[in-house]
């Protein structure tokens, strides 16, 4: 008996002693708290590419499956859907995030492995996700705990482009919820074209897709001014870019009027860190691309649920960087180029926390 406690209090001492090195990296301004009844944490995720292994010949997948370029087994995907499970149980602390917009994930079966064969399983998640157009087949997804968030509806509205008909990108998705059965929230996961084939010849289409989800929001703020509005996604542009200034109308967070679309990025935008890393011919640069967008009632404290200290975060914990060949702080990656090198992502997760009137701590 006395060797069984021997060896219980030696794993328990293990896994506290790892627990603590990994919770000594997390940034300083974290909090991993539980959030209880009357808050939840909100959290947007870029995958990296999560692809189940095999093919679909509807989509352009064949890189990602055991005879493609990049040799995508079916131990590469567990062990990535191991570490995405990781990062959002960090991201949680000692509870896990109620609400989980994710972004590059190839089908609705890899999200149910995500919440029901790894560590999130006790979470008992459940999935909204819609098939997208995008011709590479990577969607935007949401994922919920029922105990906090009640989904009313959900709707995907495809992206098109009158000026390049033939081309496709990924959908909006808009789910109508209550939050923590105190009130409802309109929240928009998106993923915006990327700077593939050019930055600036890639704007309009950014500014396109920032547009349409203007005026989705639009929509709503027309039946109820103080309607409580959520977007979140990867918009691979950062804050002070044309499609976000011009298409969506994001303004930043000192300087917005009752109405508006507030974007919570803007005081985490420096050259020192941001939620992805650009390695390109004209330079090396964080920049925040991914993004937190919210309604102005939001930002109102006497506001039946509202954004805790009117601020998102970057989760930019140890883990998830390391050190590149010249000396950089960058993501800790899933492929550098076409060689698997096992890390996270290529971005970093952002979060922010939703409370209720009077809540206090």
């Amino acid at each position: 008996m006395q060797i069984k406690y021997l060896i219980l209090i030696t794993i328990i001492f293990q896994s506290t002693f790892s627990w603590g090195q990994i919770k000594n990296s997390f940034p300083e301004d974290f909090d991993d708290s539980a959030r209880g009844y009357s808050a939840m944490r909100v959290v947007f995720y870029n995958v990296e590419n999560l692809f189940h292994p095999s093919n679909d010949s509807l989509k352009n997948d064949d890189s990602f499956t055991e005879e493609g370029m990049n040799h995508w087994s079916k131990y590469k995907y567990w062990a990535k859907q191991k570490k995405i499970a990781q990062v959002i149980t960090a991201v949680g602390g000692w509870e896990n995030p109620a609400i989980i917009g994710l972004c590059e994930v190839e089908n609705k079966l890899s999200l149910i492995h995500l919440t029901a064969y790894t560590s999130l399983k006790n979470s008992k998640y459940s999935i909204v996700h819609r098939e997208s157009e995008d011709w590479r087949g990577i969607d935007v997804a949401l994922l919920y705990r029922r105990e906090k968030f009640k989904v009313i509806k959900d709707t995907a509205y495809n992206v098109r482009f009158s000026f390049d008909p033939n081309s496709r990108t990924r959908n909006i998705l808009h789910i109508k919820g209550v939050a923590m059965e105190t009130d409802t929230i309109h929240i928009f996961v998106t993923h915006w074209p990327s700077k593939y084939g050019g930055a600036f010849v890639t704007i309009p289409k950014r500014k396109h897709v920032a547009s349409e989800i203007r005026k989705y929001t639009e929509q709503v703020l027309a039946k109820n001014p103080q309607a409580n509005i959520l977007i979140m996604g990867d918009f691979n542009d950062v804050p002070t870019e044309e499609s976000v200034i011009s298409g969506l109308r994001a303004k930043s967070p000192d300087a917005y009027n009752d109405g508006d679309l507030v974007n919570l990025m803007y005081p985490l935008m420096n050259n020192k860190t941001g939620t992805h890393f650009y390695a390109g011919k004209t330079g090396n640069e964080w920049s925040v691309i991914d993004q937190m967008v919210v309604s102005s009632s939001l930002l109102n404290i006497n506001n039946s649920i509202s954004v805790k200290n009117n601020c998102a975060h970057i989760f930019s914990a140890g883990f998830l960087l390391e050190t590149n060949n010249k000396g950089l702080i960058v993501p800790n990656r899933t492929f550098h180029g076409m060689k698997y090198h096992g890390g996270f992502s290529d971005h970093l997760p952002i979060y922010m926390d939703i409370i209720t009137k009077g809540y206090s701590k």
